[in-house]
């Protein structure tokens, strides 16, 4: 079922907002208004989403009622931009806890996961114009009665309903998401926002394959560093690798 765009309007109150029942992309739509000038804030949703956007160059489609699809614009300074990935995460982690899903987790950098199943996919993209930043667009597309059964990513890919055994009302769970997001935007620079996403981390400890640009890197995935790089040992003697960036699975 759709958004009623009056009970949309009474849930986001003064906060700028764009509804839309069949886009491309949500993030196309805020970087867009952003350049634009959309205040920090201002939100972008969609019913369904056909062409959003995830790491890899890969794309990702919703039908139509059964996700969260929000792309958020956030105002802030130049150094943070890297923490966009980790407030969205942590924000995401928070809100599904607070809602009672069990088996919370974010596979690094910024898949969160429930039962080791993924159930939220975050692009951050930043807007600049020259070398000043205008601001950067948190996409965040979050499973919700996405059925996989019976589907390629049955063993990979879970929503909400499910996990939770109960239907979920997507216009709360929107604005219990943004009220993490507001609730972590001062404090974007914090200590406290890399601990609360380093602790929620379901791969720190254990045997992994990293795939990147450069190839696969086998190793023990031993922490993250202050800007959010998985530190992987590899080899007999513990040379360490710093990733930045690439897909994560377990190794043997």
């Amino acid at each position: 079922m759709a958004y009623d765009a009056q009970v949309l309007q009474a849930a986001l109150g003064a906060r700028p907002f764009r509804y839309f029942d069949v886009i491309d992309s949500t993030n196309d739509i805020a970087l867009d208004w952003l350049r634009k000038g959309a205040p920090g804030g201002a939100v972008v949703l969609a019913d369904e989403q056909k062409r959003g956007r995830g790491r890899l160059g890969r794309t990702w489609h919703a039908p139509a009622g059964s996700a969260l699809i929000v792309s958020i614009v956030l105002d802030v300074l130049p150094d943070t931009v890297g923490r966009v990935t980790q407030l969205g995460a942590v924000a995401v982690c928070e809100t599904l806890e607070a809602a009672g899903v069990p088996g919370v987790g974010i596979k690094w950098p910024n898949d969160v996961q429930v039962g080791g199943k993924k159930v939220c996919g975050i692009l951050p993209e930043a807007a600049w114009s020259g070398d000043h930043l205008l601001g950067v667009v948190l996409g965040i597309g979050l499973n919700v009665r996405i059925d996989f059964r019976r589907t390629g990513l049955e063993d990979s890919a879970t929503s909400i309903e499910p996990a939770l055994g109960r239907p979920v009302d997507r216009v709360e769970l929107l604005k219990a998401l943004l009220e993490r997001v507001d609730a972590w935007i001062p404090r974007i620079a914090s200590a406290d926002l890399h601990d609360s996403w380093r602790a929620r981390l379901t791969m720190l400890g254990q045997q992994v394959i990293v795939r990147d640009v450069d190839g696969d890197i086998h190793g023990l995935a031993v922490d993250v560093d202050a800007q959010g790089a998985l530190m992987v040992a590899t080899g007999p003697d513990s040379d360490i690798r710093r990733v930045v960036a690439g897909d994560i699975a377990l190794g043997e």
